[in-house]
């Protein structure tokens, strides 16, 4: 590969580098020109698979600040720079290597810090984002109707124990000395129906951590 082709190939990939969301590296060694070709349509259209020079990966890597070890560089190499959903593209690889056992796994950069590849397969047994802002989404529409029937409550229990208003005739200092007594008794209701609220939270279940891979 002439100079100018070898700056412009390194230049292309330390951009890569830069521009992913994660880079899983792989051999693939053996695998059909049509495997290659599945594989990067199970990746999907934001990730782009690419066969490399190891030489050529190892300087761009390190221009983008990455350190890869040499033993990772060995063989014929292809990078899988993530554009989209890191964990769906691990799942998406783990998923084709089951039916292609040919395609080998080496580790990646995921957030910035190297992986390997058994903490890729575990990236790959996570939920997508997608599934996991739906569960969110589900959980504050939740929390929202709960706090919506606990006001609602505490208004029916305020005007339940809240005293009759005076008549329209009655004096000024007459009018003041009910809104006086029904502040303790309103004190009261919320009191009581914040400590419902307290007890509904004690019993409600604790969400599970999601398990991240180790750095």
């Amino acid at each position: 590969m002439a100079r100018p082709d070898k700056a412009a190939a390194v230049a292309e990939l330390t951009e890569d580098f830069k521009s992913a969301t994660a880079t899983y590296l792989t051999e693939y060694r053996g695998l059909t020109v049509t495997s290659m070709k599945a594989l990067r349509r199970s990746l999907g259209p934001d990730t782009k698979y690419s066969v490399v020079k190891n030489t050529l990966t190892k300087i761009a890597a390190k221009n983008a600040g990455i350190e890869i070890a040499d033993d990772l560089l060995a063989g014929p190499s292809a990078l899988a720079f993530i554009k989209g959903d890191a964990i769906d593209a691990a799942r998406n690889m783990k998923n084709f290597q089951k039916e292609n056992p040919l395609l080998v796994i080496k580790g990646g950069i995921y957030e910035g810090k190297f992986v390997s590849a058994a903490e890729i397969m575990k990236l790959a047994d996570l939920e997508s984002r997608e599934v996991l802002l739906a569960k969110l989404a589900g959980a504050m529409k939740g929390s929202l109707a709960k706090a919506a029937r606990t006001f609602d409550a505490l208004r029916i229990k305020m005007e339940a124990g809240a005293p009759a208003a005076p008549a329209a005739e009655a004096a000024p200092v007459a009018e003041e000395a009910p809104a006086a007594e029904a502040a303790p008794a309103a004190e009261a209701v919320v009191e009581e129906v914040v400590a419902e609220v307290a007890a509904e939270a004690t019993d409600a279940p604790v969400a599970e951590a999601t398990e991240t891979p180790a750095e």
